[in-house]
């Protein structure tokens, strides 16, 4: 089986492959690469990527690919969201450039520092009467998409109701400090 490469994962992990999200690591096998020489290949198959299948090599360097998060980290990170900062690029190209290297990191809290980002850049381009930009749309489709179905393994919480789920927790945290702090 694989014995060259990196091979950190194992048949049935679940890993986070880039931008692609979450997938089963389904077979290690040996296979041709496109140079004609035989290597290690994980099969991937996206857990919510319906009919894809990834066939990535044991000795990737190019695409980040790593183990889920813990569910002790899942709920640090959406303890800490209020706390993380914005991304404040005021040019457009040099705004799209960040957002992209951002989401190419696979970094759950650069995730969330482009759902803020782009959120308020929303809210703000509503309120003078403007849509939000193709761009920042696609941008926070993915990283809502990423960050959402990820967070999801851990929590058991169906990917449809992370978002919910995370405003809630923030706003009861948000509460309870008020409520503590009041008392002082």
């Amino acid at each position: 089986m694989a014995s060259a490469g990196r091979n950190e994962f194992d048949v049935g992990d679940l890993v986070v492959y880039g931008t692609r999200g979450v997938c089963r690591v389904k077979e290690i096998s040996e296979m041709k690469a496109p140079s004609g020489m035989m290597r290690d290949y994980y099969t991937l198959e996206p857990l919510f990527l319906s009919d894809s299948t990834i066939y990535s090599p044991v000795d990737n360097q190019k695409v980040i690919m790593r183990q889920v998060v813990t569910r002790e980290y899942a709920m640090k990170l959406i303890d800490d969201i209020p706390n993380i900062e914005t991304i404040n690029i005021r040019d457009d190209k040099e705004r799209e450039a960040a957002l992209h290297d951002s989401v190419a990191t696979c970094d759950l809290r650069e995730l969330v520092r482009i759902i803020k980002t782009l959120y308020d850049r929303r809210k703000q381009r509503e309120a003078v009467g403007k849509k939000a930009t193709s761009v920042d749309e696609k941008y926070l489709k993915i990283a809502e998409n990423n960050l959402y179905s990820e967070l999801s393994i851990p929590l058991e919480i169906p990917m449809e109701e992370m978002e919910e789920y995370i405003t809630h927790r923030i706003k009861k945290k948000s509460r309870k400090r008020a409520a503590v702090s009041g008392r002082k």
